[in-house]
């Protein structure tokens, strides 16, 4: 056994698609060479899901800066000036924006005699104790139509410098969501990275021989910084038809920086888009490295270059070599309906029917996250989404909790094929929830941490704004966990089955495409 993982890593790492920079990965967190180095505008994770507290809108969130370390000072975590963060809708499945919401943001210092980020404790945003603020701008351009500017210099939320800096967090990240004309709200500041899995890759045989190692979530105790969103749905939907699809992606533009003489660095030239993302998962498993920075760089209207990827994928090839599983046969047209379409019946625009109906263009095949709006919320969320039976999620847009590196290893494996392979429905990597549990109001995130991530959960975190019906569906784990619920928690002990680590879930799909080596084995968490 011991030789064969050896034997397979090395396979692995010959086969897979190219080198592997250092740094972990997870989602989209620092998937590509160049903006592994720039991380204020690495886009980690997009969601779009109707708000479980109202029905009639969608809530956005997309996420920047993977592993924020809660002790960062004493800078911590800015936005980055001269950098454009959009979230882009596809109400027509012409592979090209119909709305783009961009926000831009400015740094404000009260004083730079200090190099402190506060100067005393902090009870509000405005308070003179909070020596540097950003404020943000927020556009909707809408094709044809002249931006519509809806906030001016509405403010950030401050990263979570602790709980002596900071007594009361939450109150502070209320402070910081604005309500937009015509109804919604938009919210930008720190909080928990939301996604979760294992990604214990480095450590070699990791759970071999004996398969009983439980999955761990490598995020755990990291930040991000997130932008949400919250519009109605008639304000996404072409002609205001709030029960349609759209597609939805997040990109960032950035600016070219220049040191001055007085130390500044002010932006100067035309964005360039440095970042894009729809799916997760879909720059680490799907593309290969020779081509993750061109993808950040593409638009959706020219994904025709990655199709072959996407219809002929490395990583079940991989598994059935290392397992045993049968690759699904190829083209997989199943993922294309994953990754490209949407689903038929569930998500996929009518205009990629054959032929489309009178008055509707021919979709265009488009690397987005679809939504079809007028799916009602889950009364009991499952973790597994459509493959767990529940039509509210992933790839039906995202929730916060949808365990989509399941989800999608499964669909890797055929899950949504007539007659997928045995074991597939079993395929995961043990971790089945986020490390804090999420909150029943927008923005719906968990708090950012404050303890040391080295310090493991030995000091508290700032409390998470409490259980939660907001997408959900799977089992807390950490310091501000919450008993299972549902029908996506966690498997019990007597249930677990041996499961493929890491490796076949997030991590293995990331070990394929980047050759770190052997995979693991794991069981769900219990």
């Amino acid at each position: 056994m011991r030789r064969q993982l050896v034997a397979i890593g090395g396979v692995l790492a010959c086969a897979s698609l190219l080198g592997a920079p250092t740094g972990a990965r997870a989602s989209s967190h620092r998937e590509a060479p160049l903006i592994a180095g720039d991380p204020q505008v690495d886009n980690t994770d997009v969601y779009a899901f109707t708000s479980p507290d109202d029905a009639n809108s969608v809530t956005l969130i997309a996420n920047w800066i993977p592993f924020e370390e809660p002790n960062g000072g004493p800078n911590f975590y800015p936005f980055a000036e001269g950098a454009q963060y959009n979230i882009n809708i596809d109400n027509s499945a012409s592979a090209t924006p119909n709305i783009t919401y961009r926000w831009t943001f400015t740094n404000h210092r009260k004083s730079v005699d200090t190099f402190l980020y506060n100067t005393g404790v902090v009870n509000n945003i405005t308070d003179g104790t909070l020596n540097f603020t950003q404020t943000y701008n927020l556009e909707m351009i809408a094709k044809g139509v002249a931006p519509v500017r809806l906030l001016t210099d509405a403010p950030v939320a401050p990263s979570d410098v602790g709980l002596a800096s900071m007594p009361n967090y939450a109150a502070l990240r209320d402070q910081a969501i604005s309500p937009l004309p015509g109804g919604g709200k938009s919210f930008t500041g720190q909080a928990d990275d939301p996604f979760f899995l294992d990604l214990r890759i480095f450590d070699l045989l990791y759970g071999a021989p004996s398969m009983k190692e439980v999955g761990h979530d490598t995020l755990a105790g990291y930040n991000v910084n997130s932008i949400a969103l919250q519009v109605p749905k008639t304000a996404l939907a072409v002609g205001g038809d709030g029960s349609s699809i759209i597609g939805v992606y997040s990109t960032t533009d950035r600016q070219n920086v220049t040191l001055s003489a007085d130390g500044t660095r002010p932006p100067s030239g035309a964005p360039v888009q440095v970042s894009r993302l729809g799916n997760p998962l879909v720059n680490e498993v799907v593309v290969p490295v020779g081509s993750k920075d061109l993808f950040n760089a593409s638009k959706p209207i020219d994904d025709a270059q990655f199709l072959p990827k996407v219809q002929d994928p490395e990583v079940p090839k991989l598994i059935q070599k290392l397992y045993g599983i049968p690759a699904p046969a190829t083209p997989r047209d199943d993922l294309v309906q994953v990754f490209l379409t949407g689903v038929p019946g569930l998500n996929q625009p009518p205009g990629f029917q054959s032929p489309p109906p009178t008055g509707i263009a021919a979709g265009k095949d488009a690397e987005e996250l679809r939504l079809n709006m007028s799916t009602p919320t889950s009364a009991s969320p499952n973790r597994l989404g459509v493959v767990g039976g529940d039509k509210a999620g992933f790839p039906n847009g995202r929730r916060l909790t949808d365990d989509v590196v399941d989800i999608e290893l499964q669909a890797l494996e055929g899950i949504l094929r007539p007659s997928p392979p045995a074991g597939v429905a079993a395929l995961g990597d043990g971790v089945n929830a986020n490390d804090s549990a999420f909150g029943a109001t927008f923005p719906y995130l968990a708090l950012p941490h404050t303890a040391a991530v080295n310090q493991g959960n030995t000091q508290a975190v700032n409390p998470g704004p409490g259980p939660s019906s907001a997408p959900n569906g799977g089992t807390p784990t950490g310091p501000n966990a919450l008993p299972p619920t549902g029908e996506g928690g966690a498997a019990t002990a007597a249930a677990s089955l041996p499961m493929l680590p890491i490796g076949l879930g997030a991590a293995g799909l990331i070990v394929a495409i980047l050759g770190f080596g052997t995979l693991v084995l794991s069981r769900r968490r219990a």
